[in-house]
């Protein structure tokens, strides 16, 4: 499918970061490159906004009005928190005068609190920031998220960077609760009731899985759990191979359920972060097999891209030939060096 396709199809990629997006696409799509993202971006298709799990999201222009007001309680849940930094504001009053500053250009989050504070010297300004980020639908505009190019994170609101080309009703028809419930089934079913919770960053989740029990599928996984999947989703043997993957941090199909042994081995849980530094993710056989980076060329030649694997466990040599093949693949798509290599050694600290 397209990457625009394969952006709906997920309902969205985790984007704290500029570039795992893009990695992401490439570990599922056949002849991916990074250029159609960026194309993507640059035409206003797809945004990066503050949407599930409070985390920044790559959304289509569609998607991502319509999940931020499906997220929006979980937003108004978070102003709570700053509410002592808020004594005398009025919040209805902060969104009209955030909305004008962001409007009138795309503002980066140190501006747009200085415009606040102006007009509320006596509340904090770190909860006006957040007061703002959570009222507003506010997206990052380009150059920020282009690949190849860069830029500070510049904020405007959705209606005025893609409001006038797009329509909330086809968001709208895409991103009614239960649509989503059955999107997120399509994409990282079965699951349960709070796997698709810990997915959204949402609660009370199980009255919509009711409504929708008599179009799905419903299994039990070994513990008894309920795990919830649309009829027409695959569901391959057990034992059909799954070729390696190199993921980049924060990949979704590491975050989408809330009992993550699925994919990540109890004992491995915890190796793929050092303090707050996420690693990327290698998947072997369709299990976390380990972590990867980037490493300087040999002589700090520019020709050559390399990476470095750290294996959790062993592999057999086919397995390991697998590995270098999509390393190498990875590195020829996502890369301009003409020579590319794939070495394995300790990396984690």
């Amino acid at each position: 499918m397209s990457a625009r396709d394969a952006v709906g199809h997920l309902v969205g990629l985790q984007a704290q970061n500029v570039k795992p997006p893009y990695f992401q696409l490439h570990a599922r799509l056949a002849g991916f490159r990074p250029a159609e993202l960026a194309g993507l971006m640059e035409r206003r298709e797809v945004v990066r906004m503050v949407t599930l799990r409070s985390t920044i999201h790559l959304h289509t222009a569609e998607d991502a009005r319509a999940l931020r007001g499906l997220v929006q309680g979980a937003r108004d849940r978070e102003v709570q928190q700053f509410r002592k930094g808020l004594v005398g504001v009025d919040l209805g009053r902060l969104e009209e005068v955030a909305r004008g500053v962001v409007e009138e250009a795309p503002r980066t989050m140190a501006e747009l609190r200085e415009a606040l504070v102006a007009e509320w010297p006596e509340a904090d300004p770190q909860a006006l920031g957040v007061a703002a980020r959570c009222r507003l639908p506010l997206v990052q505009v380009t150059p920020r998220g282009v690949w190849g190019r860069s830029g500070q994170v510049r904020l405007t609101t959705w209606e005025q960077w893609v409001g006038a080309g797009h329509s909330d009703s086809e968001g709208a028809a895409r991103c009614d609760m239960e649509g989503v419930v059955l999107r997120y089934l399509r994409a990282f079913g079965p699951a349960s009731v709070k796997d698709m919770q810990t997915w959204a960053g949402l609660t009370r989740l199980k009255e919509v899985f009711e409504r929708l029990r008599p179009e799905l599928l419903v299994f039990r996984d070994e513990k008894g759990v309920e795990l919830f999947d649309v009829p027409e989703a695959p569901r391959p043997d057990g034992g059909t191979p799954a070729p390696p993957r190199f993921l980049p941090e924060f990949d979704n199909v590491l975050l989408s359920h809330a009992d993550r042994s699925r994919i990540v081995p109890a004992e491995l849980k915890g190796r793929t972060w050092k303090g707050n530094q996420a690693y990327c993710t290698l998947l072997v056989d369709g299990f976390l097999g380990g972590i990867w980076k980037f490493a300087e060329a040999s002589g700090g030649g520019r020709d050559e891209a390399r990476v470095v694997v750290e294996l959790f466990r062993e592999v057999s040599a086919a397995q390991r030939a697998e590995i270098v093949h999509e390393g190498e693949s990875m590195l020829a798509a996502m890369t301009d060096a003409a020579r590319f290599s794939v070495e394995f050694g300790p990396i984690g600290g």
